[in-house]
């Protein structure tokens, strides 16, 4: 199983194509998950990218702060999401 990469600050013009191509310059790309706004279905300019975990260090490590589109990314290993609890 791969490590999952937080890519932020994307051009909402970018495709799940594109921002695969970026990523494996730095080795195999498992998955890519674009976050679509539910209402409008746009995209939301923030995703996540599967890698191994080297492959994913190299990648962090030559793309955060890469210009696309105009728009400087931010890449940094994804943190995983807290649990909710069904409290009311």
């Amino acid at each position: 199983m791969g490590k999952s990469i937080y890519v932020g600050n994307l051009p909402f013009t970018s495709s799940e194509n594109d921002v695969r191509d970026m990523f494996t310059a730095y080795g195999e790309v498992q998955s890519v998950n674009l976050i679509m706004d539910r209402e409008t279905g746009r995209p939301r300019g923030f995703g996540f990218v599967e890698m191994s975990e080297s492959d994913a260090s190299k990648a962090i490590q030559e793309l955060n702060g890469k210009d696309m589109g105009g728009r400087a990314l931010r890449v940094n290993f994804a943190e995983e999401k807290p649990q909710r609890s069904n409290r009311y």
